[in-house]
């Protein structure tokens, strides 16, 4: 999938726009208010006082077992299909731990060592900001820059095999959710931008944008489809309207991983909305079936070993025709077919490549 670069500086001045409402909005209210700070952010809204000690424990450990039930009862009910396979087991361990162990010295010397330095003497001077502004900059900030990250990652061929490993699962579900190119998650960059808001008195609100994105994104990776009702029953179709533009749905997320786009389900090109879903609505990379595919992953997979998929290009596949080997950037294994209603079987003069290269 080549950039369109008219699009692409169209995007980037319309992305430029929304990053700075909450700027403007927070000094609207500074300015109506004359200039008086009445609250901060340091001090939650009252009705939200009840929640920071869940918010604090959900960040500390409750995802990591929020992920192992969910993931439980998805291998129990067999939604993986049987699917889930030495070979894949050991990749999504691998990437659901390392995180772990990687992120926490990298972001820690980034915020205690890094930005000191960078930007000294300017810790907490946002702490004036109200909790509100604080949760609508942060939120905007962090989900818009992993929107271009994801869609730079899938416009982009050398950029794809490090995400590659994200969409090389044949199933969804929590095992999967963290499946990541370790040099893709050392470089997600809302990560670092996250940091500095934190750094500039931000934190709190940083703290509830992470535990509802956190829990917005494992439940569209997750294989329970929670939204079909929705789409199901007639009342609540108004509901499904609003949730499926707003925020991302197993629906709309399913499809991204989908390992076609003939179906007119799948939609690897598009819907890289992570917490919001909103992004796609206005960028126009966003497809709503209020179905799911039938297959998931990419058609070029062949089951690579984990250091293939986790540490590329330090080590590389030695599988041959894989993206992941050396020389090769997308290799087309068999001509697609297409079926019509009469049950033939037409070939066409189309290969099957890696979604980027579709």
């Amino acid at each position: 999938m080549a950039l369109d670069t008219t699009k692409l500086k169209r995007d980037l001045s319309i992305s430029l726009l929304i990053y700075s409402l909450p700027v403007l909005a927070i000094y609207l209210y500074f300015k109506l208010n004359n200039g008086i700070v009445t609250e901060s952010h340091i001090v939650l809204p009252s009705f939200l006082e009840f929640a920071k000690p869940a918010f604090e424990n959900i960040r500390t450990w409750g995802l990591i077992a929020f992920m192992l039930v969910l993931g439980v009862v998805e291998f129990t009910a067999g939604l993986y299909d049987e699917k889930w396979t030495g070979r894949e087991r050991k990749i999504d361990i691998i990437c659901f731990l390392a995180p772990k162990l990687l992120l926490p010295p990298v972001i820690t010397f980034f915020s205690l060592t890094v930005l000191p330095y960078v930007i000294p003497n300017l810790a907490n001077t946002l702490s004036w900001v109200p909790f509100w502004g604080g949760f609508f900059l942060i939120a905007v900030a962090d989900d818009l820059t992993q929107y271009w990250y994801h869609r730079l990652h899938h416009q982009v061929p050398f950029l794809w095999r490090f995400h590659r490993t994200h969409h090389s699962a044949p199933y969804m579900g929590m095992a999967m959710a963290s499946r990541q190119n370790f040099l893709y998650t050392v470089f997600f960059s809302q990560i670092y931008l996250t940091a500095t808001l934190t750094y500039l008195g931000l934190g709190l609100p940083a703290l509830f944008v992470l535990v509802v994105k956190s829990i917005i994104t494992l439940g569209a990776h997750s294989s329970l489809a929670w939204d079909k009702p929705f789409y199901k029953y007639k009342v609540l179709h108004p509901i499904a309207w609003v949730l499926e533009r707003l925020i991302s749905t197993p629906a709309t997320h399913h499809a991204h991983h989908a390992d076609t786009s003939g179906d007119g389900v799948g939609h690897f090109k598009g819907n890289f909305g992570n917490m919001f879903f909103l992004w796609d609505m206005t960028f126009g990379t966003g497809l709503i079936t209020r179905k799911f595919p039938e297959s998931y992953g990419t058609k070029t997979y062949k089951s690579e070993e984990w250091y293939a998929q986790f540490l590329w290009p330090i080590f590389k596949s030695k599988i041959e025709g894989s993206p992941l080997a050396d020389g090769v950037l997308s290799t087309p294994i068999s001509q697609k077919r297409e079926t019509v209603s009469t049950n033939q079987t037409i070939p066409t003069n189309q290969n099957i490549y890696e979604p980027v290269q579709s």
